[in-house]
């Protein structure tokens, strides 16, 4: 899948470009480099309706020059001498921040388990077979139990990033990925439930997604009938429920730019309370085996392990070398450095500040999901909403919607409800009464990096209007 010489191949190109830099007579440069391959199977209704494969990938280029920065990507290397011509005349047209450099070269710790060399060795017949056996395994939870969407697939990825200043990385990695809607038909009554789980190395056969989203599908069929009156009320958000919301919200308060731009709901809260006294916020960018972590950052600079709110208090906050200087160039902020929190999702964007992998954990044991009901007595279990991208990152307001909700009364399920909307203000929720389960589970993020999140019991700060 891989070609055995692909980060030479990279590395060579990147030597391309950054020569086109160095002839440009620019001041620093800095260039980001990937390419990469993969299969995948695609499901429609039941059965495995494509499959396909191939590579892509690109460079990044960014020129700093006085202060001012362009930036241009490019496909074929062929056109540096026109990308650096374009990232050139971007910087002479753009405000110049006073102070901005890219950084120099530092000692950077390794991160392992971020490359799987047998995934290389798995072939679209065996991506096959993974899809069949996910098939099965659906139809033998539940008979009625169909896979109307979804997928499977691997890839591997070489990167480089090179910069003016001595910095010089590059390296490979993995990913396999699953993904499955299942749907229930009874009666003419339709349930569904979309799960996922992807890893740096090879998952199982049939991962735990595979169950999680049938018995979704099972559990909110026969809707109870209820009123539709709005209700303050503790709310248990499973894992794959709280992270939509918690990924909207919570990373980009954590960014210093946010903060000193008053954008975010904990600026001027340094050292104050913000969340739950039991609770810790950790970003680590050194996680072996992360989505998200390695090395470096998307600027060169090393990545950290960083407590970010520890036992409920505000402790730190993130920047990238650009958003740095120019907050302390337009005198926000007296002094501000990079954490190596500068992120990139590819080749074809300059680098901003971001989460790597964010960690919620609290001081006190976790506790099973039978435990949480039983705090919990009279309240609600959501799997998973519709509309967090709507969430109000500056204020933790948000107003989103369920199908897949459950009722709790006396600390037992009683039903499931059709429909219902779920409001209240994910900063106050997280600063009252919180409890939170022992199983973590890896989620994506709609802002950046990965989040690590169990189940999560929020006492107070919740509506529910059931539909």
């Amino acid at each position: 899948m891989l070609p055995d010489d692909a980060e030479d191949r990279l590395l060579a190109n990147a030597k391309r470009l950054a020569d086109a830099c160095k002839a440009s007579g620019v001041q620093q440069w800095d260039l980001v480099g990937f390419q990469s391959y993969g299969h995948e199977l695609d499901i429609e209704a039941g059965k495995i309706t494509m499959a396909s494969g191939g590579g892509e990938g690109g460079f990044g280029l960014r020129l700093v020059d006085q202060g001012r920065f362009g930036f241009a990507h490019l496909v074929d290397v062929s056109g540096a001498e026109r990308a650096v011509k374009q990232a050139l005349d971007i910087a002479n047209k753009s405000p110049s921040v006073d102070g901005f450099s890219l950084p120099s070269a530092q000692p950077a710790q390794p991160v392992g388990g971020r490359f799987d060399a047998s995934l290389l060795d798995v072939s679209p017949e065996d991506l096959l077979e993974q899809a069949d056996g996910v098939l099965s395994t659906v139809a033998s939870l539940d008979e009625r139990a169909v896979v109307t969407g979804g997928g499977v697939g691997i890839s591997a990825t070489a990167a480089c990033f090179m910069n003016s200043e001595g910095i010089l990385s590059s390296g490979l990695t993995t990913s396999h990925g699953i993904g499955l809607q299942v749907t229930l038909d009874v009666d003419g009554e339709l349930t569904s439930s979309y799960q996922g789980q992807s890893s740096r190395t090879r998952l199982a056969e049939v991962p735990a997604c595979v169950g999680r989203a049938v018995h979704w599908a099972q559990v909110t069929q026969n809707p109870l009938e209820v009123e539709s009156e709005p209700v303050d009320t503790p709310v248990l958000m499973t894992s794959e429920g709280f992270s939509p919301l918690f990924s909207m919200v919570v990373p980009p308060a954590l960014t210093g730019e946010k903060m000193v731009r008053k954008e975010s709901f904990w600026s001027d809260k340094m050292g104050h309370q913000v969340l739950n006294e039991t609770l810790t916020v950790t970003d680590d960018g050194l996680l072996e085996g992360g989505m998200s972590s390695g090395s470096r950052d998307a600027e060169g600079v090393p990545r950290q392990r960083r407590t970010l709110v520890e036992n409920g208090r505000l402790a730190s906050m993130l920047w990238s070398t650009r958003d740095a200087a120019q907050q302390v160039a337009e005198g926000r902020i007296d002094a501000a450095s990079s954490t190596g929190s500068a992120s990139s999702g590819g080749h074809q964007a300059p680098p901003s500040t971001g989460c790597t992998e964010l960690f919620l954990t609290s001081s006190k044991a976790g506790r099973s999901r039978d435990e949480l009901l039983e705090t919990m007595q009279d309240g609600y279990i959501v799997n998973s909403v519709m509309g967090a991208h709507t969430a109000n990152p500056s204020s933790g307001d948000f107003s989103v919607t369920t199908s897949a909700i459950l009722k709790v009364e006396n600390g037992e399920v009683v039903g499931a409800l059709k429909q219902a909307g779920l409001s209240g203000n994910l900063a106050k929720a997280l600063n009252g009464h919180v409890v939170l389960g022992d199983d973590v589970r890896r989620q994506g993020s709609y802002s950046s990096g990965s989040m690590h999140l169990p189940d999560v019991l929020l006492m107070n700060g919740l509506r529910v209007n059931p539909a």
